[in-house]
């Protein structure tokens, strides 16, 4: 027993091991999938849509086509599959809605692997690991990393196929299975727009290989298999459903038929800087530092998914965080040498950087977990309870242990990690995740107190009498649709469709008195409320 703890009193002396590589780097990633998905409710936004969908599908058994809260919704599949999926197999240790959201950990999870892999084969075993730990470091891709979000599934896509085409030239048959995976998971996932890049990369990746017939051939075989995956899904819908086929191929076609926009370009481009922090930066310097052998594949073939990309989404979407998520996993591998490669004095500034900026940040969340678990600084309760009327904060011990595990991991990793061109790195990105899994875990209830929608939903199941019938709605969004239909059972009709106009009972949602005007003679108002820390929207239940 006395030499086990000498081990263990040795090992943590020693610190982290850089670069890491197998069970240290798969902790590492771990703890960044895991932080952040449980301990809350669906929140406002793509959360509480995608987990209502999903959840509309486990509990009718409707696994053909998307449905939100009983309406028709135009998405892909496949996301839906998994979700319910994790659900069913979690649900019984997990709320459904954390088991459901862990499909997007499942997701992130594939996406750093073959962020690895492609690392691996461009830069090296040694490098391999600056490719996941980069895009984990992605200031934003951090808090719709642990949402429920379609889009994962093209992070995913976009991962494994940089991962397969950068085998091209030495495993070729590993190549086809893998781009014929990430084609068929991007277009079950996310639908034809984000899919493009992925076959408009193809002759790319056939220039670049060193036997480009077999390449050929290599590519044509894994868009075969992939149609194979693809194929049998809107086929069936088309079979079964065909409005709903035909809709859902509007939908998607959609977005193709906008003109490009040159404002949109230099929106997205503009919106990088930050939002894929640090790779962005350390991206260009790679450009800078190997531009006498850019045309090569290690710098060309990232490069080339990442411009088309970003002329994909400059034509076919609005500037918003979610598509510009797409932009993350090649701009991470791109910056993998640069990262590495930095100066001295660069990469020790970057170093105490990263440990200053999240250590000040972890003391502040420690200050605000005081303020609302214990009442000191009595100003800052006070100022939580102003931007959150009713919140009451509780003293939670497992919250109280865990925050302490994970400062104490920090100031380790930071006191013990060696000398190494990985250490910046590892600190910024082990810090951000610290740094996200306290939040998520001291001062959580404060964050979910006013982007859930539960209490105002159960208020409205519980003013219903037993037996009520039917339900409209007039204004509700699909947050709130969504939200209503997974924490009461409620899906409401709309008002103005032929059964909403033989409900007896009216749920009217907004923030004008024409919105919340009542339907007519006839009508009592029988309850108003609002989602906690939101005057503005209203909600106003009526009964004939």
């Amino acid at each position: 027993m006395t030499g086990f703890f000498s081990t263990i009193s040795d090992r943590l002396r020693r610190g982290i091991r850089l670069p890491p590589a197998g069970w240290a780097l798969a902790g590492m990633l771990a703890f960044y999938v895991l932080a952040g998905l449980f301990g809350r409710d669906p929140w406002k936004g793509e959360d509480a849509i995608h987990i209502g969908t999903a959840w509309h599908m486990l509990q009718h058994a409707d696994w053909l086509s998307p449905e939100l809260a009983g309406l028709p919704f135009h998405e892909p599949p496949l996301y839906y599959w998994s979700a319910a999926l994790t659900g069913k197999i979690f649900g019984w240790l997990l709320p459904l809605h954390e088991a459901m959201r862990l499909a997007s950990g499942v997701w992130i999870a594939l996406t750093l692997t073959g962020l690895y892999y492609a690392g691996r084969e461009l830069y090296g075993q040694d490098n391999a690991a600056a490719a996941p730990l980069l895009l984990a470091g992605c200031a934003g891709l951090i808090f719709h990393a642990h949402d429920a979000q379609p889009m994962l599934i093209a992070l995913a896509a976009y991962s494994g196929a940089l991962g397969g085409l950068a085998a091209i030239g030495r495993r070729p048959r590993l190549t086809g299975v893998f781009y014929g995976l990430a084609v068929a998971g991007c277009l079950l996932g996310t639908g034809i727009a984000p899919t493009l890049p992925l076959l408009a990369v193809a002759p790319l990746a056939i220039w670049l290989s060193p036997d480009r017939h077999r390449a050929w051939q290599t590519l044509a075989i894994g868009l075969g298999f992939a149609m194979l995956l693809v194929l049998p899904w809107p086929l069936l819908l088309l079979a079964l459903e065909p409005a709903r086929f035909h809709a859902w191929l509007a939908t998607e076609l959609a977005p193709l038929k906008t003109p490009f926009s040159f404002s949109g370009l230099g929106r997205f481009s503009a919106m990088l800087p930050l939002f894929a922090f640090p790779a962005m930066p350390l991206a260009a310097w790679t450009l800078w530092t190997r531009r006498s052998t850019w045309r090569e594949a290690p710098q060309l073939l990232p490069l080339g998914i990442f411009i088309l990309t970003l002329l994909l989404l400059a034509w076919a979407y609005r500037p918003r965080e979610i598509p510009a998520l797409l932009l993350l996993p090649p701009l991470a591998l791109l910056a993998t040498p640069g990262a590495l490669s930095l100066r001295r004095g660069a990469a020790n500034a970057f170093d105490w950087f990263a440990m200053m900026t999240f250590s000040v940040f972890a003391a502040l969340v420690w200050v605000a977990w005081s303020a609302m678990a214990l009442g000191w600084p009595e100003k800052l309760a006070n100022r939580a309870v102003v931007l959150r009327p009713g919140f009451v904060g509780e003293f939670s011990p497992i919250a109280l242990v865990l925050g302490l595990a994970a400062t104490l991991w920090w100031i380790w990793l930071i006191v013990t990690a060696p000398r190494s061109p990985y250490r910046s790195l590892t600190h910024w990105t082990l810090g951000g995740t610290m740094l996200w899994f306290l939040a998520t875990t001291l001062v959580m209830p404060w964050f979910d107190y006013s982007k859930t929608y539960r209490p105002v939903a159960q208020t409205i199941a519980a003013t219903l009498p037993a037996g009520h019938g039917c339900l409209a709605e007039r204004g509700l969004n699909d947050t709130q649709r969504a939200s209503l239909a997974y924490f009461t059972g409620i899906e409401p009709v709309a008002e103005n469709s032929p059964a909403g106009r033989a409900c007896n009972w009216l749920l009217a949602v907004g923030d004008s008195r024409r919105e919340l005007a009542s339907p007519g003679e006839g009508w009592t108002k029988v309850w108003e409320g609002n989602r906690p820390g939101d005057r503005k929207e209203k909600f106003r239940l009526f009964q004939r």
